[in-house]
This record gives structure tokens, sequence and C-alpha cells, in this order.
């Protein structure tokens, strides 16, 4: 995990505070590694999201607990990065192309009970 992986989690869930999180997150993917206060600050404008308030949001960690809560479920599940994926419990980590992920999703549809 990058030092920044927190913070940027942290302020993805200030964006969902405002209905936000999916846009968010989308804009983290496409600018990282950038995820200094500035630039999380930045994405926040450009998303429309209120500056001042999601700068209060991420400057008082308003969520920290609720991220810390996801890492320590994630290391239960043996993830530690990102992308990773539990597909009818099969842990898949990192970015498998669309016809290795749909064989993983079909493998476990017929699975199924």
């Amino acid at each position: 995990m990058h030092p920044f992986a927190r913070p940027a989690h942290e302020a993805a869930r200030c964006a969902g505070a405002d209905g936000k999180y999916w846009p968010y997150h989308d804009r983290l993917f496409e600018r990282q590694p950038a995820f200094r206060r500035a630039d999380l600050l930045l994405y926040a404008t450009e998303l429309g999201l209120d500056r001042d308030a999601f700068a209060r949001c991420i400057d008082q960690r308003r969520f920290a607990a609720d991220v810390e809560r996801d890492v320590v479920q994630a290391q239960a599940l043996g993830v530690n990065s990102t992308p990773a994926f539990l597909v009818n419990g099969r842990r898949v980590v990192g970015a498998p192309s669309f016809e290795e992920f749909r064989a993983i999703v079909e493998e476990a549809l017929r699975a199924r009970p």
C-alpha cells in the first residue's frame, strides 16, 4: 500500500457523502498516483463538490474509522492491493482482461448450487 492510499480512500468517502463516490473513485484511478491533498481537492472541485466542505471532511479525517475497518476486512480476506476482486470466494488480483474476467464469472455461475 502506498502512503497516499488511505487519504485517497478517505477522500472518496467524503465525495460519497455528497453522492459522488463513483465519479470520484474513477477520477482517482484516472489520475493515480497523484493523491496529495491539493490533488484530492482539485478532483472534488472538478466534480462540482463544495471545495471548503470537502477540505474540512478530509482534514478532519471524518471517514478514517470507516477506512480502517475496510483495510482490516480486506486484510482478513487476503486482499492487500488494488484492483482486487472476490468472485464467489475466489480472489482475483490485478487487472485481468475482459475475456479472462468473464470466464472467471461464468465459472462461478456454473459452480453455484
